[in-house]
């Protein structure tokens, strides 16, 4: 059973607005990208289901993140069925993403009470992921779909939506200040952030430093 029930998960996500998103196939190092994270202030990570065997390696992760890093509320992406996602929750995931809505997974996580935020690229998309009880909406691919203009342009007829565009956000000042100034609820960085180059170079502080960095950019942007 989770940790953390699907209220507490969604407060954080909106909370922090931050949601920081990786894959990789040692468990090792996912160990350490994840304390990384945690050290630089993030409240939540994203694994993604995107390797052979990469359910393996995040239920690995998942139970040392419960012993050693209590806090930091994981969850499972690119999730495309309900099996898949079935497999990740009864491994400890907090949260499902996916690229794309799948009704199924939303009623699968409705019954665990399980957050889902599902890819979404149009108005209709996002008021059937309403429909079906999601409560945040991941905008995928962010930039592709349209930017922070889409995201201003949505909530102008749909103020309640919340969104978190994960695709085009850069880990900058300037990136993170557009977003949220179009109404972004939260957002999901992945490359950006975590960099290959610094995962390759075992510069584990240098992602501690630009979460906590990025951390400051979203609460600049939101006291605006």
């Amino acid at each position: 059973m989770a940790r953390f029930k699907r209220l507490d998960v969604l407060n954080a996500m909106m909370a922090s607005g931050l949601v920081p998103v990786f894959y990789h196939g040692e468990v090792e190092t996912a160990k350490k990208v994840a304390k990384a994270v945690a050290d630089g202030g993030a409240r939540l990570l994203e694994f993604t289901n995107r390797g052979d065997f990469a359910h393996q390696v995040f239920s690995e992760l998942s139970r040392w993140c419960g012993r050693e890093l209590p806090d930091l509320i994981l969850g499972a992406g690119s999730i495309v069925d309900p099996g898949t996602a079935s497999l990740y929750i009864g491994s400890g995931a907090h949260f499902i993403v996916g690229p794309v809505l799948i009704p199924d997974v939303a009623k699968l996580c409705n019954r665990r009470k399980i957050a889902y935020l599902p890819g979404c690229g149009s108005a209709s998309e996002v008021s059937q992921a309403e429909e079906l009880g999601v409560e945040i909406c991941k905008i995928f691919p962010g930039r592709e779909v349209g930017g922070p203009a889409f995201v201003k342009a949505l909530l102008a007829p749909m103020p309640w939506t919340n969104i978190m565009p994960t695709g085009g956000v850069e880990a900058t000042r300037e990136s993170i200040r557009e977003w949220f100034a179009a109404g972004t609820a939260c957002v999901g960085i992945g490359s950006n952030l975590i960099t290959k180059e610094r995962v390759d170079a075992g510069d584990f502080g240098a992602i501690a430093r630009k979460t906590a960095e990025v951390l400051v950019w979203i609460r600049e942007a939101r006291s605006r």
